[in-house]
């Protein structure tokens, strides 16, 4: 436990402190960066570039190209058998309907649903994470909702935690921002925080449905192994780059950006490493990818949701990403998408961790 708590500590004081830490250094003005609800604009991001978008590019497509050839070669190879499925639960068909009707109300405009039209965020995500549990329990006879249930309501109060720390990250970027309504303090602090309240449940959902699936096992275990020799000190000069790009993410907002979707990974899987302990990469020096692959299409796959219910929703975000934005796929360009991978391994730690503590505390 108290190692639980020490890397819980050193994450919370990484994330929060030190970007912190950096602005005061450079003598920047410290309150615009505390401001709550945020609402003023003062980083200027800087113009689309080609040169910037193809090299982000061709970095992604690095990681995407052998995921996806492994994905349809792994999908050719399944020999489809019959299986039996469990029956659809009630609930599941609840969500279905709740769902459709939250999606017609979040993107008209009835004059009799004002009052609650900023709302749809959550009867939809909740919907969602219904159906989710429900299609696991269609295709195995098991969900985390019915079959882990104090880990599945733990995630609620652990997600919204999660969800600010890179709201407070957002501060020193300003790659999204909310508009369509307005709140006072305690308004926009009660509502975001059930909004995000939900993240990882969908996240961490989706995963185990994507789980179910025979494609996902074949190659993506039996991948080309990533082996470290010096992990350690790895890890190591890892934590510290990252601690000093933390450092001066409020600094240099344009350039390091990425960070806001990385950092986390980075400083759990490094406090990881150092204390000897199994993290989300672990398996990977055996070849075994599938427990990085399924949480990252998780999230990519809610990732769509999110951004395809926010485009027309009242309440919703909107992006200003410096360099590479263009080609948008509702409100996000195109390249933003790539966040959604490293964020679904986060979501995956911190769901670890969230189990863990059950464990320990039995």
């Amino acid at each position: 436990m108290k190692r639980f708590l020490f890397k819980l500590i050193i994450l919370a004081a990484m994330l929060l402190g030190l970007p912190l830490l950096g602005i005061v250094i450079a003598n920047f003005p410290i309150q615009r960066y505390l401001e709550f609800p945020p609402r003023s604009q003062y980083v200027h991001h800087a113009p689309f570039s080609w040169n910037v978008f193809a090299g982000y590019t061709l970095f992604i497509l690095c990681f995407a190209i052998p995921i996806t050839f492994m994905a349809v070669k792994s999908f050719k190879q399944i020999k489809i058998k019959p299986t039996s499925l469990y029956a659809f639960p009630w609930w599941g068909w609840l969500g279905v309907t709740t769902g459709i009707l939250s999606w017609i109300l979040a993107w008209t405009r009835f004059p009799w649903f004002d009052e609650f039209q900023p709302h749809t965020f959550i009867p939809l995500w909740i919907s969602y994470i219904l159906v989710i549990n429900a299609l696991c329990i269609r295709r195995t006879g098991r969900c985390m909702m019915l079959h882990q249930t104090r880990l599945f309501l733990l995630l609620f109060p652990v997600s919204a935690v999660f969800w600010w720390f890179f709201e407070y990250l957002n501060r020193f970027v300003q790659n999204w921002n909310y508009t369509g309504v307005y709140f006072s303090s305690w308004e926009y602090f009660r509502y975001a925080t059930l909004s995000y309240s939900t993240v990882l449940p969908a996240v961490l959902g989706t995963r185990d449905l994507i789980n179910t699936f025979s494609w996902i096992r074949p190659k993506f275990d039996s991948f080309k192994p990533f082996k470290c020799r010096h992990s350690k000190m790895l890890a190591f000069f890892a934590l510290a780059i990252s601690g000093i790009g933390l450092m001066c993410i409020g600094v240099w907002p344009n350039y390091l950006f990425s960070l806001l979707w990385t950092s986390p990974l980075i400083i759990i899987v490094s406090l990881q490493t150092l204390m000897g302990e199994k993290h989300i990469l672990s398996e990977t020096s055996a070849g075994h990818w599938s427990a990085v692959v399924s949480p990252a299409l998780a999230a990519l796959f809610c990732g769509f949701f999110w951004e395809m219910w926010n485009y027309y929703s009242l309440a919703k975000w909107q992006y200003s990403i410096p360099f590479v934005y263009r080609f948008k796929i509702f409100e996000m360009p195109i390249l933003g998408y790539a966040g959604y991978l490293p964020f679904g391994l986060e979501c995956a730690m911190i769901g670890e961790l969230a189990k863990q503590w059950i464990e320990r505390s039995d």
